[in-house]
Order: structure tokens, then sequence, then C-alpha cells
């Protein structure tokens, strides 16, 4: 009632009417530069994660072991090797994680979009093949890891398993973080337990084109790493789970990346990484912290939206031969190109373009 009184006052003035108008747009300005201020630092978080998470947080373990508090490292040490094959077992999410109110913030700082084209019913498991990689796979961890975009709401019953380096989940602290938001490593063991002995209405989301693909991701470019891939159609014929082509429009916008030549001593160093550990060394930058005109690891906040295709039916073989794998394989890459073709226009891409396969 105050309020309304107030207001009353306000508009019954010749001027005030002015002042009440001008104090809600200042109202609303602030509130909108909290919100992308909160965006940004969202999205910075998941930045210095990806990058440095591990390693800091190995070190500063290392540390604590030298200090006076070596018993709380020691501790959490003796938890790390009690609890180290979980992640192989299908992890340990939260889904107070994967609800946080960061990750909306994270989802409208670019914003990220998931589609839904088809249900999935729950008697089946699933392996969701994501494309492009981008740098980061923003639009991967956004949709499948948390549930900002409402994954669980599009796909009731069903539980999504975003794959990455087995490699992330020997680094303490780091590894809890990933299994917290349903992220599993992507090696035989962790996903033939998720589709054997974890029941059904799991979804596998593995990002096919991997290291080889971050390599040529750049804006303007679509294109997938896939003619030789085809190891996650010889999982899914093992298990029975049914294949489902993910292509994110937009994945490659938000980062600038320098390409190196093939022959060229960038992209031998680059595969030699790949080779060796398992990720490739990209040099790269996005938008500075407090300007969009300046370079730093920000990424570029353009909108990357994420289709969910049609899902094809796999026959449970427990020893596919080569044939089998081929048949399914280009059954898979025929579906996601015209994935790719139906949708490309609504997405702002022209009529003309054409996925690229390799």
């Amino acid at each position: 009632c105050k309020r309304n009184f107030i207001s009353f006052i306000f508009l019954s003035l010749g001027t005030g009417s002015n002042i009440l108008s001008a104090l809600q747009d200042l109202f609303w300005l602030l509130k909108s530069k909290v919100e992308k201020q909160l965006q940004i630092i969202s999205v910075l978080q998941w930045v210095l994660t990806f990058l440095i998470m591990g390693i800091a947080c190995t070190l500063i373990l290392m540390y604590i072991l030298c200090t006076d508090c070596w018993a709380i490292a020691a501790l959490y040490l003796a938890w790390l090797v009690f609890d180290w094959n979980t992640p192989k077992k299908g992890g340990r999410r939260s889904q107070w994680v994967r609800n946080w109110a960061i990750w909306r913030y994270f989802r409208d700082y670019f914003p990220i979009r998931l589609v839904k084209t088809h249900n999935l019913v729950t008697t089946r498991n699933y392996i969701f093949g994501y494309h492009p990689h981008g740098i980061m796979g923003l639009g991967a961890f956004c949709n499948f890891s948390t549930e900002a975009t409402g994954v669980g709401q599009k796909f009731p019953g069903i539980r999504p398993y975003l794959a990455t380096l087995a490699g992330n989940f020997r680094m303490p602290i780091l590894r809890d973080y990933l299994m917290s938001g349903g992220i599993c490593p992507v090696n035989r063991d962790s996903i033939d337990y998720i589709l054997s002995k974890n029941g059904s209405g799991n979804a596998i989301v593995i990002v096919v084109g991997g290291a080889a693909e971050s390599l040529n991701c750049t804006p303007g470019k679509n294109s997938v790493t896939l003619k030789n891939r085809k190891g996650f159609v010889k999982l899914a014929l093992r298990h029975g789970a049914d294949l489902v082509p993910v292509y994110s429009f937009g994945e490659n916008e938000v980062y600038k990346q320098v390409i190196f030549e093939e022959g060229s001593w960038g992209r031998w160093v680059q595969k030699k990484f790949q080779k060796h550990i398992g990720f490739a060394p990209c040099i790269f930058h996005g938008r500075g912290l407090f300007s969009s005109n300046t370079w730093g690891l920000l990424p570029y906040s353009k909108p990357i939206t994420t289709v969910v295709g049609e899902p094809i039916t796999i026959p449970k073989i427990d020893n596919p031969s080569q044939q089998d794998v081929d048949f399914y394989h280009s059954m898979y890459v025929d579906s996601l190109i015209k994935l790719f073709d139906k949708y490309k226009s609504r997405f702002g891409l022209p009529e003309t373009e054409v996925l690229e396969v390799n």
C-alpha cells in the first residue's frame, strides 16, 4: 500500500512522473549490469577450472603436506586411494551442484540453448555423439553436466554422462568437482559399466572429434572429425545402445584460434601432445575481462544452440564385425548431416553451408 501511495504522489506531480521513470530505469540498468557481471564471473570460473584447477589443486595439496596441516592432506589422499575407482563406476553426481544458480548465469552469458527434436524412451541406453568439439566444449558442459538448459525436463528419466579425458580424474579435488556434474572418464571401463551395470535410461555424451577436431575449430567453419572415428559405434553395438547425433551451432564461434598448417612445426608439436598426453595445446583467445574489444581468456558471447537429433536404433551384437561397424557408422554420418542441413538456416547459417566431414 505504501508503495502504491508513493507512486500515486509521484504521478500526481508534473515532474514527479519523470523522476519515478528515471528511478525505475536506473534500477533496471543497475540490475542488468549486476547480472552481466555475474555471467562473466560464472564463465571465468569454468574457464579457470578447465585450464588450471587440476594442476593448482595438486600443487596446493603438495604444499599442505609440507605444513603443520599435513594431516588434512593425508586424510584426503587416503580418501583418494579408497575412492579411486568411483569415476569408472558412474561417478558421484549431485543434483544440488547441477542446479547451482551459477550455471544459469553461465547459460545466459552466450546464451546456450538445448533443442529437443525427438523423445527418448527410458527403457533404452544411448550414446550421444557431440559435434563439434570447439576449444572447450562449452555447449556440451552446460547442456549435459548442468540443469541450466533443462535437460532433465526435456528428457525425463534420462541420465546424461558427459565423457572427458580420464587424466582429469587423477587430479585431486578436480575429479570430485567433475563427478558432481555427472562427468565420467571417456574410457572403455567407465562406458561399459554405465551401459551394462547401471540399468537403463543412461546417455553417454562423447565428443567424438576429440583433441584432433579442436585443432581445426575456428569461427565460420563447420567441420567435424568423424570418418575414422568408429570406436563409439562399436561400443554402441556391443551394448545395444542407440546412437544419437548432436550438433552445436555456434560452438566454434566463441574463440579465435591460430590454425597451424599440416606439416608445420606448430602442428607437429600439437600432434605429439595429442598422442602422448591426450589433449592438444591450442593457441587461442577470446575477449578481455573488462572489455570485449581486448584479448583475453573469456569466450565471446556468441549464441550456442545444441540440437539433439533422432536416435538410431542399434542392435546388440557382442562381437560386431567391421562390416557391422561400418554400416552403422555410415548411418550415423548420414543422420548427422541431415540434422545439420535441417537446422542450419534456423541458427544463422546460409542454405549453401555444407558440413565438412573429415
